[in-house]
Order: structure tokens, then C-alpha cells, then sequence
């Protein structure tokens, strides 16, 4: 509606003319809600609640007599409640746009009274005790004005006479040497870490190098391989044929051999050996001729011995029949060689060796003599001359018919 007024959420409408009076005052506040106001009958006025901000720029004078050119800044704004609202109404409603230059004359000379009570290091190192001092200082200024101080801050401290820089030096020259060591600390371990680096640099391209290398020689490695592949397969099909040729020749003169062995050395050692067996045989038959003759004469000398002894004996006695056996002994010494003559003309094999032909000679005796012995038993059945000999033993010969 055209009559209605309503106040902005930081702003207080002061209604004058009304009869409804709050305070003591000859107005009505109103704030967060609107009213109606009669026209010409009442008037309506806006106080702003807003935040507000006061700049302080004073020269004050420490406790040492040490000039300090002080800046500070002041947060204030208009109390929410009626009375500060009412106060600062009453001082400032026409002149709002002056609020700050007066609130800051106010901190002002309360900041060259807080600052002349205290020195330059006080001041240096309690800037918040030097802000708090000065809002207390201030409370009930401000509270008649109907003014809040949300903050004072002290920006900013000048020393024109070089008290605080000269205060600073031997800080500050310990600070530079604090931090030339801590800048020279730095520089050693960056360059502890630069050469670390440096280091890992060369180390990973020495491996890297190394690894190339190796990769490069496995390429021509497995290259040279492949190169080669043809004439290794080449020479190994070469040496499997030669080793194929090479067993094929092996089995070819064991072959040969066998062959030689089957056609060549068992007929002649079958040959030497019938040679040998047959030259033995030969040898052995020489030597069984010669024993049986030499035999045969030794028999025969003592069969003509003991002839001649029969002989004697039986012309002694006038035994006629003896005569004639006389004559058969006088013709057994051809018949013993007749004998000799028709064994070495024989194909005979002796078993018993030389002691067979032994036997045989004396078999062939000993028969003579056993005709000898039969006569003179029928002669003189008495007397019985001793015969020498084996007129029993048969010799084994056994008769072959060989081609």
C-alpha cells in the first residue's frame, strides 16, 4: 500500500508524529516488520544498522618519547537494540555519511593515550593489548553514541626516527645468518640431492646402456642364428648322410668280413688243421713203425735166444720134436717181419698210441712163441722153459677202411 513503509533487514524506521511512544522518545522504532504511517500526520525516517568501517591514521608518542606514525582500522556499526538506536538517532540521523570521520577522531585520541602509556616494544609485541585497551577506552563514548565496536585492528606501525628497524637489526642480522646458513644448508643437500641424481642418472643410463647392448647382442645373436640356419641344416643333413654312410660302410666290411671269416678263414684254418692232423698222424706212424721194429728185433733177438737155448736143450735130450719146432722158430723171424711189413702197409688207427704197437708187436710174437711152447709141451710135458713175454696180451688195433 502507498501508506505502508517497511525497513530494510539492517535498517531501523523511526516514525515521528505518532502517539505511541517507546523510551521516552518522541518517536517510534520500528525494525523487521512494517507499519503504517499517516500521511502528513507522520513522517518516516531510515537509520541504517549497517556494518561500518573507520580508517585511523595518528602520530603518537611512546612512553620513550619515540614518535610512531600508528594506522588502525575500526569495525563499528549502530546497536540493534532501541536505546543505541534512539542515541545514535538523536546524534546522527541528518549526518549519517559523517558517522565514520567522528567514530574515528573518537579512536584516535584514545589510540595516543593507550600508545603514550606504553613503549616500543610493548606496542610491537601487544598489538591486541594495545586494540582491546583502546576499545575499552572508548565503551562509553560509543555506548552514548549508540555505536558497537565489532573490531579494532592495527594495520600498520612507522618509526620515521629508525628506533624499530635499529631494534630489528640484530634479529634481523640473526635471521640473514639463520637463513644464509639454512640457504647454504639448502645449496649442500640441493646439490647432495643434484648429485644423488646426477648419480641415479648415469646409474640407470648405465644399466640402460648395458641392457641395450644386451638386447643388441641377443638381435645379432638371434640374426648370426638365423643366418646361419640354412647352413647348419645344411651341415647337419651332411653329417646325418655321412654318419648314414658312414654305419652303412661299418655294416659293409663286417660284411666283408664275415664273409672273409666264413669263405676264407675257417676253410684254411679247417685246412690247416687237416694238414696239421694229418702231418701228426704221419709223425706218429713213423714213430709207431720205428717202435714196432725196434720192437719186433728185440722180441725176435729173444725168441731166437731162447730158441737156441731150446734148441741146445732138446738136442741134449734126443727130443726130435723139437726139431721141427726149431725150424718154425728159425723161419719166426720172417714171419715177424712179414707182420711188421704188413702193418706198416695197413690203415690202421692206433687207440692206446705207442704202448698199441707195442702190444701188436708183441701179440704177433707171443703167438709165435705160443706155437713154440705148444710143441714143447707135447715134447717134454716136464720141462717148461720160461717164455718172456705176453703171450696173453691181444694189442687193440682196430682196422679202418679210409679212401
Amino acid at each position: 500500500m502507498f501508506f505502508w513503509h517497511v525497513p530494510a533487514p539492517n535498517e531501523a524506521m523511526l516514525i515521528s508524529g505518532s502517539k505511541g511512544q517507546t523510551l521516552d522518545t518522541q518517536f517510534r522504532i520500528v525494525t523487521g516488520h512494517g507499519s503504517f504511517v499517516l500521511p502528513v500526520k507522520q513522517k518516516a525516517r531510515m537509520l541504517s544498522l549497517a556494518l561500518r568501517e573507520a580508517e585511523i591514521t595518528e602520530d603518537c608518542v611512546t612512553q620513550q618519547g619515540i614518535r610512531l606514525n600508528v594506522r588502525a582500522v575500526a569495525v563499528f556499526k549502530v546497536g540493534d537494540d532501541a536505546v543505541s538506536i534512539a542515541n545514535a538517532a538523536r546524534r546522527f540521523l541528518t549526518e549519517q555519511e559523517q558517522m565514520e570521520e567522528l567514530v574515528g577522531r573518537i579512536f584516535a585520541g584514545h589510540l595516543r593515550s593507550i600508545v603514550g602509556g606504553l613503549t616500543v616494544e610493548q606496542i610491537i609485541r601487544e598489538r591486541n593489548r594495545v586494540s582491546q585497551e583502546v576499545i575499552a577506552g572508548s565503551h562509553g563514548e560509543m555506548e552514548k553514541l549508540g555505536i558497537v565496536v565489532d573490531a579494532l585492528q592495527i594495520q600498520e606501525i612507522d618509526d620515521a626516527t629508525g628506533y624499530i628497524k635499529n631494534l630489528a637489526a640484530p634479529h634481523a642480522a640473526a635471521v640473514a645468518s639463520q637463513a644464509r646458513i639454512a640457504e647454504a644448508k639448502a645449496d649442500q643437500e640441493a646439490s647432495q640431492r643434484e648429485q644423488q641424481a646426477a648419480a641415479l642418472k648415469a646409474e640407470y643410463e648405465r644399466d640402460t646402456a648395458i641392457k641395450r647392448a644386451g638386447f643388441l647382442a641377443e638381435t645379432e645373436q638371434y640374426n648370426a642364428r638365423a643366418a646361419q640356419a640354412g647352413p647348419l641344416a645344411q651341415a647337419r643333413a651332411s653329417h646325418e648322410v655321412i654318419e648314414e654312410q658312414t654305419a652303412l660302410a661299418e655294416r659293409q666290411a663286417a660284411l666283408a668280413a664275415q664273409r672273409l671269416e666264413a669263405e676264407v678263414r675257417r676253410p684254411a684254418d679247417a685246412e690247416a688243421y687237416r694238414q696239421r692232423t694229418l702231418a701228426e698222424a704221419a709223425r706218429d706212424r713213423v714213430k709207431f713203425e720205428a717202435d714196432g721194429n725196434a720192437y719186433t728185433e728185440r722180441a725176435l733177438a729173444q725168441a731166437q735166444a731162447d730158441a737156441n737155448s731150446v734148441r741146445a736143450a732138446s738136442l741134449r735130450d734126443g727130443n726130435q720134436e723139437l726139431i721141427a719146432a726149431n725150424r718154425i722158430v728159425e723161419n719166426l723171424p720172417a714171419l715177424a717181419d712179414a707182420a711188421a711189413r704188413g702193418m706198416s702197409g695197413a690203415d690202421l688207427t692206433v687207440l692206446n698210441g705207442t704202448n698199441g704197437v707195442n702190444e701188436m708187436a708183441a701179440g704177433v710174437v707171443s703167438q709165435g712163441l705160443a706155437i713154440l711152447h705148444s710143441l714143447q709141451r707135447g715134447a717134454n710135458p716136464v720141462k717148461q722153459p720160461a717164455v718172456h713175454g705176453k703171450a696173453d696180451s691181444v694189442p687193440r688195433i682196430s682196422e679202418t677202411n679210409q679212401p
